[in-house]
């Protein structure tokens, strides 16, 4: 399996954790993933995402002004978004364990 696929079964717990602490707009989000080592992440997938955790109901909007152009819109994450992240935090942990576990293993046989 490439990188790139990887990431994008993970691709909502990666922007519901960005929001998490702190509600942003596309192209900041965009940003802050970029800046947590996310490089590869296309625009697209991003804000497809982001479209599809809102309607799922995990991510609310609202329209900000800016001092640069026309209102953004931010994103924020709801209750049902937080018990979200909450619930694939969890199963994350999970199978992180179990593949280190395996790979562990792998080492010790070697």
């Amino acid at each position: 399996m490439e990188r790139s696929q990887l990431l994008k079964g993970l691709l909502d717990i990666i922007v519901l954790r960005v929001l998490e602490t702190e509600d942003g707009y596309g192209y900041e989000i965009l940003r802050r993933l970029r800046a947590a080592g996310f490089d590869e992440l296309g625009d697209a997938s991003v804000y497809g995402t982001l479209r599809r955790l809102y309607r799922a109901g995990y991510l609310s909007t609202y329209l900000q002004p800016s001092d640069s152009g026309p209102h953004r819109k931010w994103y924020a994450l709801t209750e049902p978004g937080r018990k979200y992240l909450a619930e694939m935090r969890e199963a994350w942990e999970d199978v992180s364990d179990k593949m280190r576990r395996l790979f562990d293993a792998e080492k010790g046989q070697a």
